[in-house]
Formats: C-alpha cells, sequence, structure tokens
C-alpha cells in the first residue's frame, strides 16, 4: 500500500486519540488515547496490520532521531540538574529495572497462557 495512505492511517488515528482527550476528561496522555485506538483497530481489523506496516517499522527506525532534541536540550537546563542528579540516576536505574522485570513477568505469563491453549 502506498506510504502516504499509511501515513494518513496512522495520522487519522493520531488525530482522532487527540479529539478523545478533550473529550474524556482523565488523566491520560493523548498518545496513549491513540495507541489504544490502534491496539483495538489492529484487533478488531478495523484496520489491517499491512495497511500500516511499512510506515511504522519506518517510524521505528528514525524513532532513536527523535531522542536527539531533548539530549540538547538537557545542556541549557544543565547548571539547574547538576544537583539532583543523583537521585535522578538512581529513579532512572530503579524504574527502568520495574519496567524490565514487569515486561518480563508479563511475557511469561502470555507465553503460559497461550502455552495451555
Amino acid at each position: 500500500m502506498n506510504y502516504i495512505v499509511q501515513l494518513v492511517i496512522i495520522l487519522t488515528v493520531t488525530f482522532i486519540g487527540e479529539g478523545m482527550y478533550f473529550l474524556i476528561p482523565l488523566p491520560i496522555p493523548a498518545s496513549i488515547y491513540g495507541l489504544l485506538l490502534m491496539l483495538i483497530c489492529l484487533k478488531t481489523n478495523i484496520i489491517k496490520l499491512e495497511h500500516v506496516k511499512s510506515v511504522g517499522n519506518s517510524l521505528l527506525e528514525i524513532m532513536p532521531i527523535m531522542f536527539i532534541p531533548p539530549a540538547v536540550g538537557l545542556i541549557d537546563v544543565w547548571s539547574d540538574v547538576t544537583h539532583i542528579l543523583l537521585p535522578i540516576m538512581i529513579i532512572t536505574i530503579l524504574t527502568t529495572v520495574l519496567v524490565m522485570a514487569a515486561t518480563g513477568k508479563m511475557t511469561d505469563f502470555i507465553l503460559k497462557r497461550n502455552g495451555e491453549r
């Protein structure tokens, strides 16, 4: 399928997620609404995976580039951050380990559940 059509599908779902953010008064980021909506559309075959796969893979490949501006922005606030650098590092390491452990446990649970079927 044409890259432009695939991108329009992804952007449309993202735009609808932004609209849901304003309509549903929950403290959830608009991007999460869009991701959940895309998940639902993919699982119910409203949108077929092949309709968004090529552009989705391309977006995943360029994702590291999107982290460059925030990293450069740290240079501007470095003097403000240096006095709390140790707590930031501890929190970052702990949350990374917790996310990895939770992801591993969830993966084990899903694999065991699918193995029973």
